[in-house]
């Protein structure tokens, strides 16, 4: 007879997955469709799930949710890779917390690309996978002692999911 030992694995690469916070997009709630089309957003019904993903909760809309398609400035640092693009806001929902090494569901059935970037904004390492190994890809990638903070991208369409740090 034999005993299995098990060992709390020590993680030296916390991280944490960071949602759009919720205040900078609650006007849209209030904005008559002529409103939004002034600033080129665009609401929608949602037909299909998966297809439509939150960048407050992190989740897919569901199908019969209104969201909102807008452009949406997600790397404002001040380097050339400063970038915007287009995302998806579900209506009338509050920003989801999640905690330390937990990633969302919503990853693991999409291509992702992954975006690895230092404290002046620069890339340091970037890749394309399945979701289903995004964990691991992230702890990986924080091996790397000046990468500060991911970008999780929709790698298909290109478009920002959200960011990633170190804890």
């Amino acid at each position: 007879m034999f005993k299995i030992k098990f060992v709390e694995k020590n993680n030296m690469n916390n991280f944490k997955f960071i949602a759009l916070h919720h205040l900078e997009f609650h006007y849209l709630n209030d904005f008559s469709e002529q409103d939004l089309s002034k600033q080129d957003i665009i609401k929608m019904t949602v037909d299909k799930c998966p297809g439509f993903p939150c960048r407050i909760t992190l989740e897919d809309a569901e199908v019969g949710e209104e969201v909102f398609l807008l452009n949406y400035n997600h790397q404002s640092a001040n380097s050339p890779y400063k970038a915007s693009g287009p995302i998806f806001i579900r209506k009338h929902q509050m920003t989801k917390d999640y905690q330390v090494n937990v990633v969302p569901k919503m990853f693991l059935h999409r291509l992702l690309s992954l975006r690895a970037y230092d404290e002046n904004g620069m890339i340091r390492f970037s890749d394309v996978f399945k979701g289903n190994i995004l964990k691991d890809k992230i702890e990986e990638t924080f091996n790397d002692k000046n990468v500060v903070y991911l970008h999780i991208h929709n790698a298909k369409p290109g478009c920002f999911n959200c960011v990633v740090v170190k804890v």
